[in-house]
């Protein structure tokens, strides 16, 4: 009878580190949901949070990219290489610059190139998750701020860009 209350207790005891681990982790995860800014109602919903991670970007130059090796440099309106990761502004959609469809388009995309890079030199930049990570190009998507205003938004006030839709339309 006592052996059985012994091992009974060694089952219990043995539970005892496991189950403390596991409160630690949820209330660890509680403490990220807090600091992330998103509800557990969110959560338990499955209602995605739009901007999750942010980055903060030094200030730093962004030139135009050419030929070779790209590492930082402004592709075109909405695209741009940090430290040689390809990112696509996920809140607009400005003209192409590589295939445009008209001269109107091409001038458009390359005013749009120009500005892009002026507004990322103007200083630091924190660039946000958007809903998703990447596209199917491979690109991190993610929504750029200076000062709390999206460049994005930006872009789209200078008549350079759209707000994104989840469509291309034509510029032409």
């Amino acid at each position: 009878m006592a052996r059985q209350g012994l091992a009974r207790r060694d089952r219990l005891g043995g539970l005892v580190f496991p189950l403390m681990l596991l409160a630690a982790a949820g209330l660890g995860g509680l403490v990220s949901l807090v600091l992330s800014g998103q509800s557990l109602s969110d959560v338990l919903l499955g209602t995605p949070m739009v901007a999750t991670r942010t980055t903060l970007v030094a200030q730093r130059a962004f030139p135009i990219c050419a030929g070779g090796t790209r590492v930082t440099c402004v592709v075109d309106g909405d695209t741009f290489w940090l430290d040689g990761i390809k990112v696509r502004i996920a809140d607009i959609d400005t003209p192409e610059v590589s295939e445009p469809s008209c001269a109107g388009e091409a001038a458009l995309g390359a005013r749009a190139t120009n500005r892009l890079a002026e507004l990322l030199v103007a200083g630091p930049f924190d660039m946000r998750t958007a809903d998703r990570d990447e596209d199917r190009y491979g690109r991190k998507l993610r929504l750029v701020y200076r000062d709390g205003e999206s460049l994005g938004a930006m872009l789209v006030r200078d008549g350079l860009a759209r707000t994104w839709d989840g469509a291309r339309h034509s510029w032409c």
